[in-house]
């Protein structure tokens, strides 16, 4: 198997980030559309595997979190109708938290808008944090479940905001 050097792989990273096709990728670097998604997931879990190592004991005061729609294949209104539509096609909601002061995102994750999500992406913020904060949301059920259930319960101080 052929492996890229590290600066094509840091010329490829960088057009993706610019916004840069996977088929322009390809065309402009000479590799295939194939080995550049292949090094998108490998840096994609080089990333999340450092956040997860380093975004740890943050001292954050005033976090805002929120979810942001997208879909996968198609809408899911359609995906009954949609030709040969994979598992997990549908509706999909990226769960944020945003420290207010900073920009940091110390916690996100990609999943349901329920409270099965809203719990484990909660969990998950209150093991990066180092102390109480303040929580705004838009008040959306579950988040308020989630921090009611989970052990940032005493670690947050809930400001819920209508949009």
């Amino acid at each position: 198997m052929n492996k890229l050097p590290s600066a094509k792989r840091a010329e490829i990273l960088g057009m993706m980030v610019e916004g840069v096709s996977l088929r322009a990728i390809s065309r402009l670097t000479g590799a295939s559309k194939n080995t550049i998604v292949k090094l998108l997931e490998d840096a994609g879990e080089a990333f999340s595997d450092y956040q997860d190592r380093t975004l740890r004991n943050l001292p954050c005061k005033r976090v805002q979190v929120d979810e942001i729609w997208s879909f996968v294949y198609a809408k899911q209104k359609n995906v009954a109708n949609a030709k040969a539509a994979p598992e997990g096609a549908g509706d999909i909601w990226t769960w944020t938290a945003i420290d207010a002061d900073t920009k940091l995102i110390p916690s996100w994750y990609v999943g349901a808008r329920d409270s099965a999500a809203a719990q484990h992406f909660i969990g998950d913020l209150a093991l990066r944090l180092a102390g109480r904060v303040q929580l705004t949301s838009d008040g959306h059920r579950p988040y308020l479940e989630a921090v009611e259930q989970s052990e940032v319960a005493g670690l947050v101080e809930t400001v819920f905001r209508p949009r």
